[in-house]
C-alpha cells in the first residue's frame, strides 16, 4: 500500500511539472509573437519577394500556438495573394523567386496564385522558380515564372492526374455493422465508400470529368509557358520522365537550367543586376503585407469561409485545428457586417464541400438577409460544393476558379445499424419499454422498422426539395431546370458557368471588383474577416487530448486517415447531409 501511495504521488508531481514546463512554452511563445507582430522588416530597393510553396495551404492566416513554438508561420493564400498584388507596384520589389517544397493547396488555389504571377509579370519585373523536387501542382505553378530551375539531382512528378477511392462496407461487416444510406440525387455519392465496393457509373462519370478538366488545365498552361505541345507532355505524363535522368529535363524544355541550393541565389543576383557580393533582400509575404498601407473608411468586407459546414463547433486544441464553417459563429459575424454602415459591400471566400444540412439553411439565410443590405458577391476557391453552394446561392453575383468543385445540389443521410455487433458479436441484450410506437426511434438495441425507414426517407426528400427551392429563388431558375442540373451532379466552374450555377470564372480579385462595381465604389480598401485569433487567444485555448490523439493517427495511417476520419465523424453529424463526395486531392 505504500508503494501505491508513492506512485501515485509522484504522478501528481509528474503532472504539476508538466503543467509548469507547458505554461512556460505558452508564455515564450507569446512573447516570441508579440516580438514578431511589432517588428516590421525594412524594405529596401531591389528586394526580392520569396515565395516557399511549402506546408498546407490555408485560406486566410491562422497561425496557431504550436506553430509559434515551433517556428511553423503556415502558408496563407489571403497572404501570398495580397503580396503577389502588392509586390506589382511597390517600386521596391524587382523580382519574385517561388521556392518548391511540399505544398497542400487546391488546384483552384494555385490557379489563382499563376494568374496573379502573370498579371505582376505585366509589370516587366521577373520571376524566377527553383525546387529541388517538383510536384505536379507546384511545377504547374512555376511554369508561370520566367525560368524554372531545378537540382541536378531533383526530380519533376509529371504524371497526368489519378487517384483511388476506398470502400469501407466489408471492413464494417466484419465487426457487425453496416451503413444504411438515404439519398436524393443518382450522383449523391458520398454514401458509397460506406455501401458499396466500387464506383457507380454515375460517380465515375463525373469524376472523370473534373480530374480531366484539372489535367486540361494543367496542361493548357504548362504547354503555353513553356513551349511544349501538349502531345509531347503526355507522352511525357505516360513514360513518368520524372524517372529519367535529371540531365534530361533541360532537353525536355521542363526546366531551363540545373544548379544546386548554394548556387541558385547567385542566378537571383544576376537577374536583378546586382553584384553576388551583395547581400539579396529576401522579404516574405507576411512582411510585405505589413508594409501595406490601412484601408480606406469606406471598404469592402472579404469574409473567409471554409472548412466542413456543422452548426456547433467540434472540440479543438491549440497543438492542431481543423477549420469548420460554424454556422452559429458565421451567422452573427454576417449580421455584423450587414450593420457596419462603412462597410459598402461584402465578398464571402468559400472553400468547403459542405455538410450539415440544417446548418446550410442557416447560412443561407443569413447571406438572403445581408443581401437585403448591401451587395453580396461568392468567390468559390477549391470547393462550394453542396453546403457550399447552399450558401452560395441567394448572393448578388458568384464568381469561380475554372477548377473549382461545385453543384453537388442534393441531401443524404446515413444511419449506422449496429444492430449485429451489439447483440451477435458483442452478446448484448437489450429490452425496451415506450409510450408510442416509435418512441425508441434510434435506439441501439435494433435498427429501422419500415415505417421508420420511409420517414426518414421523406425528411430526405424534403430536404432535398428545400435545397433545390432555393437555387431556383437565388439563380432565376425554374424548379425544372434545377432538377435537370441537381440530382447530386458535382461540376467544375468552368461547366457550372454554362448551365447558371456561377455568372463569372475568376479568382478573389474579380470577385472584389465586382463587389465595388455593384456598390458603385471608385476609392475603396478591402478588411479582411473574421479577424485573425490574438495571442491571448492562442494561450487560453484549452488543448484538448482527442485533438491530439487525431494527429498521431493522421501520422500513423497517413493517407488511410481520412477514411477512418470519415467513419469517427459520422456519429457527431446531423441525420440530413449537404456534403460532396469524397474528391481526390492531388499535390
Amino acid at each position: 500500500m505504500k508503494d501505491f501511495f508513492k506512485n501515485v504521488l509522484a504522478t501528481i508531481v509528474g503532472l504539476f511539472i508538466f503543467g509548469i514546463i507547458t505554461v512556460f512554452f505558452c508564455f515564450i511563445g507569446a512573447i516570441g509573437m508579440i516580438t514578431a507582430n511589432s517588428s516590421t522588416k525594412k524594405l529596401e530597393s531591389n528586394s526580392v519577394l520569396l515565395l516557399k510553396l511549402d506546408g498546407n495551404m490555408s485560406e486566410q492566416d491562422e497561425t496557431t500556438l504550436s506553430d509559434q513554438l515551433y517556428g511553423n508561420t503556415g502558408v496563407s493564400f489571403k497572404t501570398y495573394i495580397e503580396a503577389i498584388n502588392e509586390a506589382a507596384h511597390n517600386d521596391n520589389i524587382s523580382c519574385i523567386y517561388l521556392e518548391s517544397g511540399n505544398l497542400t493547396a487546391d488546384i483552384a488555389q494555385r490557379q489563382e496564385l499563376r494568374d496573379a504571377l502573370l498579371e505582376f509579370k505585366k509589370s516587366g519585373k521577373k520571376v524566377i522558380a527553383y525546387g529541388e523536387n517538383y510536384s505536379l501542382l507546384n511545377y504547374y505553378l512555376a511554369t508561370a515564372a520566367d525560368k524554372v530551375y531545378m537540382n541536378p539531382i531533383g526530380s519533376i512528378t509529371w504524371k497526368g492526374i489519378g487517384g483511388e477511392m476506398v470502400y469501407v462496407k466489408d471492413l464494417l461487416a466484419k465487426v457487425g455493422v453496416r451503413v444504411v444510406p438515404f439519398r436524393m440525387g443518382k450522383y449523391k455519392s458520398a454514401v458509397e465508400m460506406f455501401t458499396e465496393d466500387k464506383m457507380s457509373d454515375p460517380n465515375r462519370e463525373q469524376t472523370e470529368r473534373y480530374i480531366h478538366g484539372w489535367w486540361d488545365t494543367v496542361l493548357n498552361a504548362v504547354s503555353g509557358s513553356r513551349k511544349i505541345s501538349k502531345d509531347s507532355l503526355n507522352a511525357y505524363a505516360d513514360r513518368l520522365i520524372g524517372m529519367e535522368e535529371t540531365s534530361k529535363m533541360v532537353g525536355y524544355k521542363m526546366v531551363d537550367g540545373l544548379y544546386y541550393n548554394d548556387q541558385i541565389k547567385d542566378v537571383v543576383k544576376k537577374a536583378i543586376g546586382i553584384d553576388k557580393d551583395e547581400e539579396l533582400n529576401l522579404i516574405t509575404p507576411s512582411e510585405l503585407v505589413a508594409q501595406k498601407s490601412e484601408s480606406a473608411e469606406k471598404h469592402i468586407a472579404v469574409y473567409y469561409a471554409y472548412g466542413n459546414i456543422v452548426n456547433n463547433k467540434m472540440p479543438q486544441s491549440m497543438f492542431g485545428e481543423n477549420h469548420e464553417i460554424v454556422a452559429k459563429d458565421v451567422c452573427r459575424d454576417l449580421q455584423d457586417l450587414a450593420d457596419d454602415d462603412d462597410i459598402k459591400a461584402v465578398v464571402i471566400r468559400i472553400n468547403s464541400g459542405g455538410g450539415d444540412a440544417y446548418a446550410s439553411e442557416q447560412l443561407w439565410h443569413q447571406v438572403a438577409e445581408l443581401r437585403k443590405k448591401k451587395p453580396v458577391v461568392i468567390s468559390m476557391s477549391g470547393a462550394a460544393a453542396s453546403g457550399g453552394y447552399y450558401m452560395s446561392c441567394p448572393a448578388n453575383w458568384i464568381v469561380a476558379d475554372p477548377t473549382t468543385i461545385t453543384g453537388s445540389i442534393g441531401i443524404f443521410g446515413l444511419l449506422p445499424d449496429q444492430s449485429e455487433l451489439m447483440t451477435k458479436k458483442l452478446g448484448l441484450k437489450f429490452d425496451e419499454v415506450k409510450t408510442n410506437r416509435n418512441s425508441v426511434f434510434g435506439a441501439s438495441g435494433h435498427f429501422l422498422t419500415g415505417e421508420q425507414f420511409n420517414i426518414m426517407q421523406t425528411a430526405i426528400e424534403n430536404g432535398y426539395k428545400l435545397f433545390k427551392k432555393r437555387v431556383a429563388e437565388g439563380r432565376k431558375l425554374s424548379m425544372e431546370q434545377v432538377e435537370n442540373i441537381a440530382q447530386g451532379h458535382v461540376y467544375l466552374g468552368a461547366d457550372a458557368i454554362k448551365i447558371g450555377l456561377v455568372d463569372e470564372l475568376g479568382g478573389l480579385n474579380k470577385a472584389i471588383a465586382k463587389a465595388a462595381e455593384l456598390a458603385k465604389l471608385k476609392n475603396y480598401g478591402t478588411a479582411s474577416y473574421p479577424e485573425a485569433k490574438s495571442w491571448l487567444d492562442n494561450i487560453m485555448a484549452i488543448p484538448d487530448n482527442s485533438s491530439f490523439l487525431d494527429k498521431q493517427l493522421e501520422t500513423t495511417f497517413g493517407e488511410y486517415y481520412t477514411t477512418f476520419k470519415l467513419i469517427k465523424d459520422m456519429q457527431h453529424r446531423d441525420r440530413l447531409q449537404a456534403a460532396m463526395p469524397y474528391i481526390l486531392r492531388i499535390q
